[in-house]
């Protein structure tokens, strides 16, 4: 069990949250949300031990082991892949370096033999025998091939190392286990591979997510960094969406008797129990749920960006072909030969286990980019707008503040200060904030400034690589719903399940062989039709 007791956390004059009393135990998964800067990821670092509370402490079970993951992807560079994971277990990964010291030495005495036999004792307890095996399971669950298992971390791209830390954050059964964003960086496949994981987890899992899907599929709790305080609610992500929208309605309905309030309450706690994911939790899930009362469930103070494309023409008859296009990236072909055509109308996700392929596809479509060979052709009635996946290009070299910046791309008539004022603060940039200098804005806030200008752009055509990094859960929600509404044409790419589920009616996968089309089919059932494919792929192999 982790206990926390008393916590708070100050940095100069301001409170994050203050005296926390939590507990978390085994068999369940906590997700921490809150506001971008709310203190999720500080939060971790303090039952890390890696940030000191300003009051207060944190103590785990006797003999637990706490295990995170690492978000330096370079702090590995000169290990090989096999040992990185195994150092997941500092203890047993520290016999096994003290083990081989001692039989590599020339001099071996009885003293070492001694100490020898019990490194030896220490090491079978731990189940060292079977720990490349594991270690090396675990990577190729996670689509590292055993080929590159003893391969350096510097030889890796980025994201292959993303993986191998997450593995090295699962290996050896940890007690206690911290994931910060932990499918940043994923492919569709071991995102889902993650997600069964943590669902059959039998020990105490602490994440921090944007990405909804994922917390509905493994949360059995949520965190919720709000009011200055840390509140555990029972239940999923989307049960605490719904219960902090009805206690907002409840609140509102001063006229509303408490036994409706109270059946009202009951109606939903009985719709969310009937839906209890994962069979092993449902159970005590739905008995939790069952014990919530009126007072238990409080409405949410986060805040909503105001996002809406309103295309200024319709489209007519033809969206955008791609013919025959390659493209070479520092001697390694990334694109050969891509083929395909979208029609007007078409909300279409690319996918990719190669990230760099998808993001080298919409710089091309986008026209950011050349191809080595092959055509682009946009459709004449097509106005198109485009969110890159890196934005930092966008404004490090800008001294202008965030009002002078969004004036640039303003359409005579709404370019003047109480429009453009009024325009920001529906995307959360509330008084001087429009004043401050874009150079200096978060992550969050680049993104919500360039969703602004697309938005201005009154395009029909939305190009989009990644656009929910940076986001937060609120951002996200408003984006995707808009995306829903949205009446002309989206080509984007996404690690975000429900963000792709309910927007993509087109999945376009640039796979090693080249192209797959998938017309008129939703994510889910693509993803079923990988894993039937996969199936038989097996059965046959």
């Amino acid at each position: 069990m982790l206990t926390v007791n008393n916590v708070s956390m100050q940095f100069g004059t301001r409170k994050l949250y203050e005296d926390i009393n939590l507990k978390f135990t085994a068999g369940n998964c906590y997700g921490v949300i809150g506001a971008n800067g709310a203190g999720k990821s500080t939060f971790l670092k303090i039952i890390e031990g890696k940030l000191k509370p300003t009051t207060g402490t944190v103590s785990l079970g006797p003999n637990e082991r706490m295990s995170s993951l690492n978000q330096n992807h370079f702090a590995f560079e000169d290990e090989e892949v096999l040992n990185t994971v195994i150092q997941g277990h500092a203890k047993l990964y520290a016999i096994m370096q003290e083990k081989d010291a001692l039989y590599a030495k020339p001099d071996f005495s009885d003293e070492d033999g001694m100490r020898a036999a019990e490194l030896e004792g220490d090491f079978a307890e731990m189940d060292g025998w079977n720990a490349e095996a594991e270690a090396s399971q675990m990577l190729q669950a996670l689509g590292i091939d055993e080929s590159m298992h003893h391969m350096k971390m510097s030889e890796l791209t980025e994201p292959q190392k993303v993986k191998v830390l997450l593995g090295q954050a699962l290996f050896g059964n940890p007690d206690i286990l911290l994931l910060d964003e932990p499918t940043n960086g994923l492919d569709v496949q071991s995102i889902a591979w993650l997600e069964n994981f943590l669902a059959d987890y039998d020990n105490t899992v602490i994440v921090v997510s944007h990405d909804r899907h994922f917390l509905n599929q493994v949360c059995t709790h949520i965190c919720d960094v709000d009011f200055g305080k840390i509140t555990l609610f029972v239940g999923n992500y989307d049960f605490w969406m719904e219960s902090s929208e009805l206690a907002a309605k409840l609140k509102s309905s001063a006229n509303q008797k408490k036994e409706e309030q109270i059946k009202e309450l009951q109606d939903f706690i009985a719709r969310f129990s009937a839906n209890a994911s994962k069979s092993k939790q449902a159970t005590s899930r739905k008995k939790q749920l069952d014990k919530i009362t009126l007072d238990d469930i409080k409405p949410s103070t986060r805040k909503y960006p105001f996002i809406q494309f309103t295309p200024e023409r319709e489209l007519g008859n033809d969206l955008l072909r791609v013919e025959d296009v390659s493209k070479t990236i520092e001697g390694v072909k990334i694109l050969d030969n891509i083929t395909f055509t979208l029609r007007p109308g078409d909300k279409t996700v690319l996918i990719s286990r190669n990230e760099l392929a998808t993001t080298t596809l919409m710089q091309i479509i986008s026209g950011e980019m050349k191809p080595d060979t092959g055509t682009v052709t946009w459709g004449q009635t097509v106005k198109k707008t485009y969110l890159p996946r890196d934005i930092n290009s966008e404004f490090t070299d800008s001294d202008l503040t965030v009002i002078d910046w969004l004036r640039q791309y303003a359409p005579k008539g709404e370019d003047d200060n109480t429009f453009l004022r009024g325009f920001l603060g529906k995307m959360l940039f509330s008084g001087e904030d429009v004043m401050r200098q874009v150079s200096v804005m978060s992550g969050g806030e680049k993104v919500r400034s360039m969703l602004s200008k697309m938005m201005l752009s009154k395009a029909n055509v939305l190009l989009m690589d990644d656009p929910t990094n940076h986001l937060d859960l609120e951002s996200i929600t408003a984006l995707n719903n808009s995306l829903i509404d949205f009446k002309g044409s989206i080509v984007f790419t996404s690690h975000d399940h429900e963000f792709i589920q309910t927007i993509a009616d087109h999945i376009i996968e640039v796979t090693s062989k080249g192209l797959v089309e998938r017309f008129d089919t939703k994510y889910d059932d693509f993803l079923e039709h990988e894993v039937v494919q996969k199936q038989v792929h097996d059965l046959y192999d």
